[in-house]
C-alpha cells in the first residue's frame, strides 16, 4: 500500500485516517477500520489519501471516500454506477448516473467478500478507463 502525502501541518494521509478513527470513536470507529481493512485485503496496492476532510481510497484513480456520520459510515464510490453489485451492497446515493454509497449503521454485518469483491470491481474499472485514455492519447499524439 501506498500513502500519498497530507499537507505538512496535518501529517501523513494514514495518520490522519488513524486520527479519524479514533476521533468518532465507538461502533463509527470500529467500522471504519473495519472497512479500510478490508480494502487493504482486497487491494495491497491501494493508495490511501486524505481529500476534501475524509480518507480516500485510489488506485488508478479513485475507488472510494470514508466519510462518517452520527448514524452512518459512509463509503461514496466514485464510479459507483458503472459497477456491478450483485450482492446489492449500494443502499444510497442510488439515483445518481456516477457514484453509489454504501451507509453503515450501528449493528450492520458487512459481507466482506461482496465488499472486497466490490473494491476489486472498482479498481478493475478504475485501470480500463486508465487504459482507454492512455490509448485516446497515444492515438491523438501520433496524428
Amino acid at each position: 500500500m501506498t500513502n500519498k502525502t497530507g499537507s505538512k501541518k496535518d501529517g501523513s494521509p494514514a495518520r490522519l485516517i488513524d486520527a479519524r478513527i479514533e476521533e468518532v470513536g465507538g461502533w463509527r470507529g470500529k467500522t471504519l477500520s473495519r472497512l479500510r481493512a478490508l480494502i487493504k485485503q482486497a487491494d495491497p496496492d491501494v493508495v490511501e489519501e486524505w481529500k476534501w476532510g475524509v480518507p480516500v481510497w485510489s488506485h488508478d484513480g479513485l475507488i472510494c471516500t470514508g466519510e462518517t456520520y452520527k448514524n452512518a459510515v459512509k463509503l461514496t464510490f466514485a464510479k459507483g454506477a458503472s459497477l456491478d453489485d450483485p450482492s446489492g451492497l449500494f443502499n444510497s446515493s442510488l439515483e445518481g448516473n456516477t457514484r453509489r454509497a454504501i451507509d453503515f449503521h450501528d449493528g450492520d454485518a458487512i459481507d466482506k467478500d461482496a465488499f472486497k469483491a466490490l473494491i476489486r470491481a472498482a479498481v478493475t474499472l478504475n485501470k480500463s478507463s486508465k487504459s482507454r485514455t492512455q490509448k485516446k492519447r497515444n492515438a491523438t499524439t501520433k496524428r
